[in-house]
């Protein structure tokens, strides 16, 4: 009998409007899922309840590997700062408890997982790190832009070079106080942390950026979604 595709936990946003009337709903944007489907996984999506962000480390035991995706800012609040910026947005509570339990207990379970653009943040700030509110400009919010890689780090070894291009980034924030255990790994060109790895888990990767945009026309984009359900097949 062979194996069955290995299970993705990718977390849920809440969505307060719905195609279906006027009920609230949970959502995840297509190109996520799409991703880990093309690579030969299984994304489930993972609501912001608070009972499962209270049972996360329970229900993780159910799957192979994690996807923390992208969405609105974190509460200040989370990284120990009071709000200070007019650009914040986004904010919602019951993402940001979902997000920083789904990432705590795979770090515990030691579950592959690729953390994306607030994902990023998240794993950061679970590490305890912190965020810099606002970066002061515009050069990373729907731009692509390249990334210069750390020579013999995960994710240049599973692209194949240093250099990556049609890095799609969505973002305002960035790192600020780097998390204990994390390493940098990938800077853009006018030096903005991208990548980051935590070297004391299996595979653990962080990007600012959005590789699932890119990937249906960039192979290099889609071995990164490639490698997490690999990993994930291993666990």
């Amino acid at each position: 009998m062979s194996q069955p595709p290995p299970l993705i936990a990718v977390c849920a946003r809440v969505l307060t409007f719905s195609d279906e009337g006027k009920r609230d709903a949970f959502s995840s944007s297509q190109p996520y899922s799409r991703a880990v489907a093309r690579a030969g996984g299984v994304p489930v999506l993972v609501p912001p309840i608070h009972e499962l962000s209270a049972n996360a480390l329970t229900v993780l035991q159910h799957f192979d590997g994690v996807l923390l995706p992208g969405g609105g800012d974190i509460d200040p609040h989370c990284y120990g700062q009071e709000p200070t910026e007019d650009s914040l947005y986004g904010i919602v509570a019951a993402n940001d408890e979902l997000d920083m339990a789904v990432a705590a207990a795979a770090l515990e379970l030691d579950l592959p997982m690729l953390a994306l653009c607030r994902g990023m943040q998240v794993l950061n700030i679970v590490l305890g790190g912190s965020l810099v509110q606002d970066i002061g400009n515009d050069e990373h919010w729907m731009r692509e832009h390249s990334v210069k890689l750390v020579e013999g780090s995960i994710v240049a070894d599973l692209v194949g070079d240093t250099h990556l291009d049609h890095c799609h980034s969505v973002h305002h924030q960035g790192i600020g106080r780097l998390g204990d255990g994390l390493v940098p790994i990938g800077y853009s060109e006018d030096g903005q942390l991208e990548a980051v790895q935590l070297p004391t888990k299996t595979w653990v990767v962080g990007l600012q950026w959005h590789p699932e945009d890119t990937a249906t026309r960039q192979p290099q984009q889609q071995a990164i979604y490639d490698e997490l359900v690999r990993r994930a097949g291993l666990h």
